[in-house]
């Protein structure tokens, strides 16, 4: 089902799972998609491979699997930079032929020998797609704070309204750990007129170190009561991922009760994660799955 049209009616709740690298990564990644379906998500999303380095016959293998073997829907990432427009359309052709009918569309990080070859923005490759295949449901990525390559704040929003223009159907946002500065870009969509649905990503911190390397990466704020959370749970490792595994479901659970459209958890390939974000969903009442 196309996931524009789930949003239209109900607040959702996703997961994503990265391919992992080895022998046989499709295997191993359905072993864990099959344990993520368990919780019944609207969708799981499958990114092209850890780190974004382009695993693209994966990311097509194990989200057409998803969608006929798990009863989940399946959102497969497609990253143009350093793609043609006859290698995006031979990707496009083997998701479909698949029954995948979701593609979440970006840019892709910039990374030596990776250059422009036809799109240089998300918003073409977006424009590219509904224009080549009007029936796929097309997403892209937004940015609480800002891409970490943007000027300002301000011309990131104008970027991100040239995606809706392009024919983008949803939106889902970059990890972030202050909610209060998703609601204030929130605000700054509906004075620039974006309509979308924006589906709000949320990843459960499992260390000091992890935490960190996020900020560096995405140029996540840290607030203060992360921080003061990461202080008291000192050097034990259980007790730094049990502090961001609470913090995960805390924020969840006010983007939830504040009208969010859907909810998004990095689950880094752990059903466990997956699991508890539920369940604290639950728990609060405003998960139906």
């Amino acid at each position: 089902m196309r996931i524009d049209k789930i949003l239209d009616k109900k607040q959702t709740f996703s997961f994503e799972i990265f391919p992992p690298r080895g022998d046989l990564p499709v295997e191993q990644a359905m072993v864990i998609a099959e344990e993520l379906a368990h919780e019944r998500p609207d969708w799981i999303s499958v990114t092209f491979s850890a780190g974004g380095s382009g695993n693209t016959g994966n990311t097509a293998a194990i989200a057409s699997r998803i969608q006929r073997h798990t009863g989940t829907n399946a959102l497969a990432h497609l990253t143009c930079l350093g793609s043609s427009k006859a290698d995006v359309d031979t990707y496009v052709r083997h998701l479909q032929e698949g029954g995948v009918q979701n593609v979440l569309a970006l840019r892709g990080d910039r990374a030596p020998g990776r250059t422009a070859v036809d799109f240089l923005y998300a918003s073409e490759l977006i424009e590219h797609l509904k224009r080549t295949s009007p029936d796929l449901c097309v997403g892209a990525a937004c940015y609480p704070e800002g891409h970490v390559e943007a000027p300002s704040f301000e011309a990131d929003i104008e970027a991100l309204k040239r995606k809706q223009d392009a024919g983008a159907d949803f939106l889902v946002t970059q990890l972030f750990f202050d909610n209060e500065l998703f609601y204030r870009f929130r605000e700054a969509c509906v004075r620039a007129r974006i309509k979308i649905p924006i589906t709000v990503g949320v990843m459960p911190f499992t260390s000091t170190k992890q935490i960190t390397r996020m900020a560096f990466t995405c140029g996540a704020s840290i607030p203060a009561r992360v921080i003061k959370r990461l202080i008291a749970a000192g050097d034990d490792p259980a007790d730094q991922a049990r502090a961001g595994v609470e913090y995960a479901c805390e924020q969840l659970c006010d983007l939830a009760a504040n009208g969010v459209d859907g909810l998004h958890v990095y689950s880094m390939n752990k059903p466990g994660l997956a699991r508890d974000t539920h369940e604290a969903l639950r728990a609060c009442g405003y998960c139906k799955a």
